[in-house]
């Protein structure tokens, strides 16, 4: 019993110093949150919870606030995850379905993870080497100019243009288009790189030899867009004014990951591997991979297939953040974006 009240005590500690941004003392405690015991009684708990070191007293005449250690057991054993509402629903999903491409589907979900949480909001691209090839076309833009648009499973879209030394006709463009679908349509990046270097020049209907000689360009294109690893460690980052909120915590917090937000690797590390079946990962202060920013916490998933994320998003930020709010948001942008990039 006496546990479960001293975890009660710590759960309303970091409730009440994440919405007031001031040290939590025994006596606000007991008139805000009904814990039916003394003032007395929770100092007693407070003593305890500090020096199991869940607490701490930032001064002498102060209430206490919450370490890293306390919030890793508020997000652990006392956090409920809040449903979203209906309305916040129905925001996401208007927001986000009104995207024209992944680069529109990326940029709105970094401002809208933004805007929910009030805080950083970081978003990886789809990591290119885990994608497939879902449709090539080939258009005819002159005789001797062709458009050759790759799509791929992450819902990204590669264009290039083509330069022909001779006409190609119609029948011959029909031609080279079935040659390289069948040859890369559903395979990964790797095997239709494979594919397409082992496409013979000629390997059309001889009767159209003009096919064979411009499937060497189309090739030579398709091949410099799927061997294009940029998306790799692209990220999209948005909201750091929301920074201005934790002046007070300025060069402990504030200062460094401003610095960070400079480093997309540096980001990339801090988001960690994008994990599967919707799992939020919560690193808290000292727990993630930098010593410069032990007072930054990290809340991420990935997204993409159940069964297969393609990337990472999330939020950083001071630790003193609402996290059963923070991790709902990013599990439901998570979740929006992955079905709009699967129906793409």
């Amino acid at each position: 019993m006496q546990e479960d009240r001293r975890l009660a005590v710590l759960r309303a500690i970091v409730e009440d110093y994440v919405h007031t941004e001031e040290p939590v003392g025994s006596k606000a405690l007991v008139e805000r949150h009904g814990l039916g015991v003394s003032p007395a009684t929770v100092r007693n708990d407070m003593a305890v919870l500090e020096d199991e070191g869940y607490i701490t007293q930032p001064h002498t005449s102060a209430g206490r606030v919450p370490t890293d250690k306390g919030y890793r057991m508020f997000v652990d054993r006392l956090t409920t995850v809040k449903p979203l509402s209906s309305a916040e629903k129905r925001a996401i999903s208007s927001f986000l379905d009104g995207a024209v491409d992944l680069d529109d589907v990326v940029q709105r979900s970094v401002r809208l993870l933004s805007q929910l949480t009030r805080q950083v909001a970081v978003v990886q691209y789809p990591t290119l080497s885990r994608s497939t090839v879902r449709h090539v076309e080939i258009v005819a833009l002159a005789p001797r100019r062709l458009l050759v648009v790759l799509i791929l499973s992450t819902g990204r879209v590669e264009q290039r243009l083509v330069e022909l030394g001779a006409d190609l006709t119609d029948d011959a463009l029909a031609d080279l288009r079935q040659l390289v679908l069948r040859a890369v349509t559903g395979q990964t990046i790797a095997e239709a790189m494979t594919a397409l270097r082992g496409l013979p020049p000629a390997a059309a209907d001889p009767a159209r030899p003009e096919a064979g000689s411009a499937s060497g360009p189309v090739v030579e294109v398709l091949l410099d867009a799927l061997g294009d690893d940029r998306s790799d460690h692209r990220i999209a980052v948005g909201g750091a004014a929301n920074l201005a909120r934790y002046g007070d915590s300025f060069d402990s917090a504030v200062r460094p990951l401003l610095e960070a937000l400079e480093e997309h690797v540096v980001l990339l590390k801090l988001l960690g591997e994008a994990g599967t079946g919707g799992l939020v990962t919560v690193r808290i202060g000292a727990e993630g991979p930098y010593e410069e920013l032990a007072s930054t916490s990290v809340v991420s998933t990935g997204y993409g297939p159940p069964d297969e994320s393609l990337a990472t998003l999330g939020i950083v930020g001071p630790t003193r953040m609402d996290y059963p709010g923070t991790m709902a948001a990013v599990r439901a942008v998570a979740r929006y974006v992955s079905r709009i990039l699967d129906e793409a």
